[in-house]
């Protein structure tokens, strides 16, 4: 898309594509679930049974190269891509089961991107993975240290994932949230374990929290042409939009453009924002979003679980909090 001008984005990239602080930032974004649809129902499916991480053996595509490894290797090096390591305790704990039982869930599911494998590297498919090298490249002399309290993170919690009603959970997580997480419902159907909570995370506590995406006229019409393209954004700029229906977090379910719904997740998509948490004004020939929160907002808040460890919560509470129903096993 032409003419896409994000203003305070453009710290928010840096974060991403650059190791901002060299890996201190890595919490600004989701694991990649929308294709992996999770049951229903609890019964039926596959029952998990607690295994050690060193007995836990996994397949993983390492760009490319299919990998034979263990949960023990493989997860210390996913924690340190997803999380960073000046987040409390407790919140590195939550996000190793909730990494854990992603991984596990996926040896149970078939993936298409990747049948020959169970998990991937690529954060843009399933979970972010930085080996040892790049950890050190990133982190200096301070690898040793911080590695030290990864590992505690993995160690002190070896084995544990999250299930409901005796099956692996699809422990969905995303950066942060603007006062509530999203409901299962909204994407997938009925997800028992996947409703909409409260999340305490606020500009206080999220770098870029709140980002603004400005889009010129010319350019919103383009783009809306590209996914609905029978949407009339014809005459004054100022009429095109309408109403937006939020659900019940907050986020924008669909927002009526050019006389045509469209879902908030398209919109999303389509001019590259962080969440559908948006508000849309146009002014001066410019369309203005204005976006709160970041990742598709299902289940666990990795902002969110950082503060409620530093007001004294452990990381079953955070993730009893976040995953409803779910159970430590």
């Amino acid at each position: 898309m032409k003419g896409l001008v994000p203003v305070s984005l453009l710290l928010c990239a840096a974060a991403i594509f650059m190791p901002m602080l060299f890996m201190d930032t890595r919490a600004e974004g989701e694991n990649k679930i929308s294709e992996d649809k999770p049951p229903v129902e609890s019964h039926g499916g596959q029952v998990h049974t607690i295994s050690k991480d060193s007995e836990t053996l996994i397949k993983v595509d390492h760009y490319g190269e299919i990998v034979d490894t263990t949960m023990a290797e493989h997860l210390p090096m996913a924690v340190a891509a997803e999380m960073p390591v000046t987040f409390e305790p407790e919140a590195l704990k939550a996000q190793a089961v909730a990494a854990r039982t992603y991984i596990v869930y996926c040896t149970e599911h078939e993936k298409g991107k990747h049948p020959e494998a169970d998990i991937c590297c690529d954060s843009s498919c399933c979970l972010a993975y930085k080996d040892e090298k790049e950890l050190r490249a990133a982190w200096g002399a301070a690898y040793e240290e911080n590695m030290k309290l990864i590992r505690s993170a993995v160690e002190s919690t070896d084995g544990q994932v999250l299930c409901y009603g005796g099956e692996t959970i699809l422990a969905a997580f995303h950066s942060s949230s603007a006062g509530k997480t999203e409901d299962g419902t909204e994407l997938w159907g009925d997800v028992p374990y996947l409703t909409s909570v409260s999340s305490p995370e606020s500009e206080n506590d999220v770098p870029n929290f709140v980002t603004t995406v400005e889009v010129t006229a010319e350019n919103f019409r383009e783009t809306i042409a590209g996914i609905a393209p029978e949407a009339k954004l014809e005459g004054d700029a100022s009429g095109w939009v309408g109403d937006a229906e939020l659900d019940d977090s907050g986020r924008v379910r669909s927002i009526t453009v050019g006389g045509q719904a469209i879902t908030g997740m398209d919109v999303r998509s389509a001019f590259s924002l962080r969440s559908t948490a948006f508000t849309l004004k146009y002014a001066d020939g410019v369309f203005v979003f204005t976006v709160t929160g970041f990742g598709h907002g299902l289940g666990m808040s990795q902002y969110g679980a950082n503060v409620l460890a530093r007001k004294g919560f452990n990381y079953s509470e955070i993730l009893e909090h976040y995953y409803s129903g779910a159970k430590l096993t």
